[in-house]
């Protein structure tokens, strides 16, 4: 199983638009963050966590010319405005399927209501063959487990995925992760977690909250992405543990 992290930052990306702070201004490349997105790549298949805003800039960058399934956390804007960008890879392979859950798939049946109006007429559509999570499931030679969390007032979908070998979990954009889903989540090799910044945030978790679920899960490693701007790659290292590290767009893992 290959990972590759597709973006790491938050809603607004890193820099931010009028931003000259000193991580918004950073000459270091692991500062620069667009939305957040992961690949797995396993038995020469190829499975995507969200479709960022950025999706078209990350696809180029990684070269990606086929999508065998797309995994969907929750139907906000920087999480699945790049559905349009998979219209490339639908001309040459078909339509993609895609799983999300029943109340994500309602809001994106609004916001992307001409792909599944079948009186549109106009411009290529995206092609997409939906699938409800409703329990387990096996995608891509992998084994994926629903970890429903919070954000906010929002239904947040995260994945813990196995190949009968290693076992990771994603999880993003959650402010409160249920008793239930912490228990699917132990045992991990890999875990990746929101931390968007320092301070504490009213739909996030912060670096705080994040490493105290991390001590409670203990995983053999855990990355944190989905961060904001006052974390700077390179003093991050001082305040966290061994076993955990910063994310950081392009970043390729073995497992």
């Amino acid at each position: 199983m290959r990972i590759t992290f597709l973006g790491t930052g938050t809603s607004v990306g890193v820099p931010m638009i009028g931003c000259g702070c000193r991580v918004c201004t950073s000459d270091d490349p692991r500062d620069k963050r667009l939305r957040t997105g992961l690949m797995i790549e396993n038995e020469n298949q190829r499975l995507i966590i969200d479709i960022s805003a950025d999706f078209r800039q990350q696809a180029l960058r990684e070269k990606i010319d086929r999508l065998d399934a797309l995994l969907i956390t929750h139907c906000h804007a920087d999480h699945v405005f790049g559905l349009d960008d998979i219209r490339p890879l639908n001309f040459r392979h078909g339509p993609i399927p895609i799983f999300a859950s029943e109340s994500t798939w309602r809001q994106l049946r609004k916001v992307f209501y001409y792909i599944f109006n079948s009186n549109h007429i106009g411009g290529g559509l995206p092609q997409v063959i939906p699938h409800t999570i409703v329990c387990d499931f096996e995608v891509c030679g992998l084994m994926v487990t629903p970890l429903p969390v919070i954000h906010g007032n929002t239904e947040v979908t995260g994945f813990r995925l196995s190949d009968g070998r290693s076992e990771i979990a994603f999880v993003t954009d959650c402010n409160l992760i249920p008793k239930e889903s912490l228990e699917k989540m132990r045992g991990l090799d890999l875990l990746i977690i929101d931390a968007l910044r320092y301070k504490p945030h009213p739909t996030h978790l912060h670096v705080e909250q994040t490493l105290a679920y991390i001590a409670e899960l203990k995983p053999r490693h855990a990355l944190l992405t989905h961060i904001g701007h006052d974390i700077k790659y390179a003093d991050a290292g001082r305040d966290l543990p061994d076993s955990v590290e910063l994310a950081y767009d392009g970043l390729k893992i073995e497992i």
